[in-house]
């Protein structure tokens, strides 16, 4: 094991600073340098002999090992990496592929067709022998299989498609705020999905529609997959931490039982509470809730009961909580309008709605999350927006001002394996958290 305070065993750390202006502010390289062992390193103790030391040449014959990338001194195996722009005619050529049947197979027969849709970065491997004969040929097509093509006999061949052998990887990046959430996690060479899996869980107690602020920062540690070295796809945020102003929120995902979890706070407390605090991901609020606004297509001085989001036409729409379908269809001033019906006596309204969900009729079961619909502007409406209203007891109340359910605990059972957990990822979390950088395990 190695020591924490031997200074020998300090590893360098190479890591690369990011924001969310996109520039990158240069490398930051860490070590652990023991100062006073190299001063010491220059002192000559008296009487120590000080004459050259003999120096003498030695040639010795060493055996090479084959390599790797040749089977049997007849075959070599191949990898080339897509370049932006590449064909697949300049990938075989590189590959040393010489087989003209082979080639007349790749270029002609339906099943090579994911070959054709080359996606930089990505590897093709092949086997030839010293002629350029194919013997097979490997591309991972980015739907989690990878494609082979392998000759049977003669110059016959068969092309096929297996799951993907993945690698599981952890991986850890942090971020700062300068615009939006997006451009933050773009500067961070982070992924569309995890930025989106950090908003839906933080999103009952950040608005990411209007909280955000300059100079908030972000961490997050996530799984990737890879095939080969080659990131095939991410998965889950296992945990987060964002610093909104002076609010701290963490989050680490927990499995309860084997296909089902959530994510919970250090102590125990499950982040998702009983209803979202908003049903878009990402928008603006356009008009807020008020007892006497001025309508702008009446022209009249009247209530609004719920918030408006703007956002493009054809924007998915979530339910915010887990609930049942009590209306779908047109209803006046709503146009196209979806009413849920929550625990507790709750209710939540949806209107000016493009489209329905095809699984949204009246008595139908909806989990939180679930996408019901699209932003649109159907009924009484001057663009394309989401009209949200949430009642209890049939009484109007203010969604970004009512006090929202939280969801259960870790129970006590599963707390100390829920600990054991935690406690890994909080020192990731911390680690990240005091040095801002971006690394990969």
């Amino acid at each position: 094991m190695t020591n924490p305070t031997d200074h020998r065993s300090r590893p360098l750390i190479l890591a690369e600073k990011v924001f969310s202006s996109g520039r990158r502010r240069g490398w930051a390289l860490l070590a652990a340098i023991p100062l006073f062992g190299v001063a010491a390193a220059f002192g000559i103790a008296p009487g120590t002999e000080t004459r050259p030391l003999e120096l003498r040449t030695v040639i010795e014959s060493i055996q090479i090992p084959m390599s790797q990338a040749i089977d049997d001194g007849q075959h070599f195996v191949r990898e080339e990496r897509v370049a932006r722009g590449d064909t697949v005619s300049a990938v075989l050529s590189r590959l040393d592929i010489r087989d003209r049947s082979a080639i007349e197979f790749i270029r002609n027969d339906r099943s090579m067709r994911p070959l054709h849709q080359l996606a930089p970065g990505r590897a093709v491997r092949a086997k030839t022998d010293t002629d350029g004969d194919l013997h097979w040929l490997e591309y991972a097509t980015g739907q989690g299989t990878v494609l082979r093509l392998a000759r049977t006999d003669g110059d016959r061949f068969v092309a096929s498609e297996r799951p993907l052998e993945l690698e599981r990887r952890i991986e850890m990046k942090s971020g700062e705020i300068r615009s939006s959430l997006f451009a933050a996690t773009d500067a961070a060479n982070l992924p569309d999905t995890i930025a989106t899996q950090m908003a839906e869980m933080f999103s009952s107690d950040i608005d990411f529609h209007r909280d955000l602020r300059r100079g908030d920062t972000f961490t997050v540690v996530y799984e990737s997959f890879y095939h080969h070295g080659e990131r095939v796809r991410v998965g889950r945020v296992v945990a987060a931490e964002f610093l909104n102003g002076r609010r701290v929120f963490q989050g680490v995902w927990f499995e309860t039982e084997p296909g089902q979890g959530g994510y919970y706070t250090p102590g125990g407390l499950s982040l998702r509470r009983a209803f979202l605090r908003s049903p878009l991901e990402f928008s603006r609020i356009s008009s807020g809730f008020s007892n006497a606004r001025f309508h702008p297509v009446l022209q009249e001085i009247r209530a609004h009961r719920g918030i408006d989001y703007a956002a493009p036409i054809g924007t998915p729409i979530k339910a915010v909580a887990n609930g049942t379908v009590d209306f779908v269809g047109r209803q006046g001033g709503y146009g196209n309008v979806v009413i849920l019906s929550h625990a507790n006596s709750v209710t939540t309204v949806y209107g000016h709605m493009n489209s329905f969900a095809s699984s949204v009729r009246k008595g139908a079961r909806v989990n939180q999350g679930d996408v019901i619909g699209t932003v649109g502007m159907t009924g009484l409406a001057t663009g394309p927006h989401l009209h949200f209203e949430f009642r209890i007891s049939g009484v109007h109340m203010d969604p970004l001002k009512v006090a929202l359910p939280e969801a259960l605990p870790i129970t006590n059972a599963l707390r100390p394996a829920f600990e054991e957990m935690t406690a890994q990822y909080s020192e990731k979390l911390r680690i990240l958290r005091g040095s801002n950088l971006a690394r990969l395990e």
